[in-house]
């Protein structure tokens, strides 16, 4: 594997975990939002999903942000008869967000982040110590 093949894979893994922290940010940002009108849904988690492309310039397969799919799991109900969003029974429906799972998703995707960002910084360094021996 040659430098521009492991810059070109690191890149684009640095690309997709950024796209995944930018919709796991907007579940965290919409854990609670609510309805607007009595017995409307709620905001619904999204899901992010990944796909792998051949570059054929670099010769690698390459990762990217692939299609943010909504989960489809149930909306949490919470008793509350006074809130704006609430059904004619009282209930109001909150997102199907788990912070906590969130959170989790979020520290797996700065970890991947932080290994790509690695791999590059790694292989600058190599170019760097190549072209100072050529100079020498």
């Amino acid at each position: 594997m040659d430098f521009i093949q492991s810059m070109k894979i690191a890149t684009s893994g640095l690309k997709a975990q950024s796209g995944r922290m930018r919709v796991i940010s907007e579940n965290i940002a919409n854990a609670d939002s609510t309805g607007r009108t009595p017995g409307a849904d709620p905001y619904r988690r999204k899901v992010p999903t990944f796909t792998s492309h051949f570059d054929k310039e670099a010769n690698a397969n390459t990762v990217a942000l692939g299609q943010v799919k909504k989960d489809t799991s149930d909306f949490k109900t919470r008793y509350e008869p006074g809130h704006p969003a609430a059904d004619q029974n009282g209930y109001v429906k909150y997102p199907n967000v788990e912070p906590l799972i969130e959170m989790v998703d979020m520290r797996e995707a700065q970890r991947s982040y932080e290994a790509n960002l690695n791999i590059v910084t790694a292989t600058r360094r190599m170019i760097q110590k190549t072209l100072d021996i050529l100079r020498a």
